[in-house]
C-alpha cells in the first residue's frame, strides 16, 4: 500500500485511496482547473474538500504542502521516478498533469509554448483582475464609497476580455481545434465573472461574442460539468 505519511496534510485529510492522486481543493476558479483536467484526462484521483470559508487552507497541515495557503494542491503518489510528489499553484499542476500524460497540450514545441503563454495569461492577468472585480463588485469592496478601484479593475477586465475575444475569432478553442489546458485555465474564471460575481453587465460581456460562444462550448463538455462541482462543497 502506498505510504503518504511523509505528507502532514494526509493526517488532516486522510486518503481512502492512497495509490491515487490526492487533490486538496474547493470549487473555485483556481480549484476547478485541476478537477476539470483530472476528469478530462481520466486519471484516478481522490478529492478532499478544503473549506476556505473556515480558513482550512491556513492550517499547518495544508501549509506544509502549499506554503502560499491557497487551493489547490496535489500529491501524486506515482510521481517522477515512481516517487511521490507534492505540488501547489494551479498552473504548475496543470503543466505537470500534461507532462505526466502527454495530453491536453500540443506535442509540437512551438505550439506547446504558445499554449503555456495563454495559461500564464490567465495566471498573471485574468485571474487577478477578475478576482478584484468580484471583490469590489460583489463582496466587501462594494461598500467602499470611492469607486475608482472598481472602475480600474472593470476597465482592465474588459480589456482582457477583448484580448481573449480577438484570439478566439475564427477559433473553436484557444489553440484552434486543440482543446488544451489553456482553455481549462480560463473557463472557470470567465464563468465566475458573469455568474458568481454577477458582473456580466458591468464588463459588457455580451459585446464579446467569441468569448461567449467559447464559454458555451466549454461548459457543454461532460468533464467540465463534473469538474465544476469537485470537491463537493462541505
Amino acid at each position: 500500500m502506498t505510504d503518504l505519511s511523509a505528507f502532514p496534510i494526509a493526517t488532516r485529510w486522510p486518503a481512502s485511496h492512497p495509490d491515487r492522486i490526492q487533490l486538496y481543493s474547493a470549487p473555485t476558479p483556481n480549484g476547478v482547473k485541476i478537477s476539470i483536467a483530472l476528469e478530462e484526462l481520466g486519471l484516478p484521483y481522490e478529492a478532499h474538500a478544503v473549506n476556505i470559508g473556515k480558513n482550512e487552507s491556513w492550517t499547518p497541515e495544508f501549509l506544509s504542502l502549499n506554503p502560499n495557503g491557497k487551493i489547490p494542491a496535489i500529491i501524486d503518489p506515482k510521481g517522477p521516478g515512481g516517487k511521490p510528489i507534492g505540488l501547489f499553484e494551479s498552473g504548475a499542476i496543470l503543466l505537470y498533469l500534461t507532462d505526466k500524460t502527454g495530453k491536453l497540450i500540443p506535442a509540437d514545441p512551438t505550439r506547446r509554448y504558445e499554449t503555456i503563454q495563454w495559461v500564464f495569461f490567465q495566471m498573471a492577468s485574468v485571474g487577478p483582475m477578475f478576482g478584484q472585480v468580484g471583490f469590489f463588485h460583489k463582496f466587501a469592496g462594494r461598500e467602499i464609497a470611492d469607486k475608482r478601484p472598481l472602475e480600474r479593475y472593470r476597465d482592465e477586465s474588459k480589456r482582457l476580455l477583448g484580448v481573449l475575444d480577438t484570439r478566439l475569432k475564427g477559433r473553436k478553442w484557444i489553440m484552434d481545434n486543440d482543446y488544451t489546458i489553456a482553455d481549462i485555465s480560463l473557463l472557470g474564471w470567465v464563468r465566475n465573472l458573469i455568474g458568481f460575481y454577477d458582473a456580466r453587465e458591468l464588463v459588457g460581456f455580451d459585446d464579446f461574442a467569441n468569448v461567449a460562444a467559447w464559454l458555451e462550448r466549454g461548459l457543454a463538455r461532460p468533464a467540465v460539468q463534473s469538474g465544476l462541482n469537485i470537491p463537493t462543497r462541505g
